[in-house]
């Protein structure tokens, strides 16, 4: 990956809809050029899809929030088994530090929300956990 390519995912990040020409003319080459950097691109899972982003009021889950795990002795990999499962788990971090995993949560209500934490706090192999609601988005 060159400097052409990593101008090119910063491109798509702003706006994955923006047409290959326009592309090309910001980047300085070719309208080949880009659209063969983009398949080759997809081809080695650098992209892997296009996306939609909306605004927060627009998205299904308006309660989100991060999750920071401590995970007792060697049960890492039954806890991520176990959180991959729940569907209110949107992604998966491990991490250094005082926390060995940060779980990233969404949900429609918080009804719904304290529900999910006492099920997450009763997974076996968790030793602690931290929750912090998100309140607002800056960037995405």
């Amino acid at each position: 990956m060159d400097d052409t390519d990593r101008r090119l995912i910063a491109l798509l990040r702003e706006n994955a809809r923006t047409p290959v020409a326009k592309l090309a003319l910001q980047l300085g080459v070719s309208r080949a050029t880009v659209q063969n950097r983009i398949d080759r691109l997809l081809q080695q899972r650098v992209l892997l899809g296009f996306t939609v982003r909306t605004t927060p009021e627009a998205a299904r889950h308006q309660v989100r929030a991060t999750m920071m795990v401590a995970v007792e002795g060697d049960h890492a990999e039954t806890v991520l088994r176990t959180l991959r499962g729940y569907p209110e788990v949107h992604a998966l971090h491990t991490t250094n530090g005082r926390w060995d995993l940060v779980a990233e949560l969404a949900t429609d209500t918080l009804e719904d929300f304290d529900r999910v934490l006492q099920r997450i706090r009763n997974v076996k192999g968790i030793a602690n956990s931290e929750t912090n609601l998100l309140l607002s988005t800056h960037k995405l």
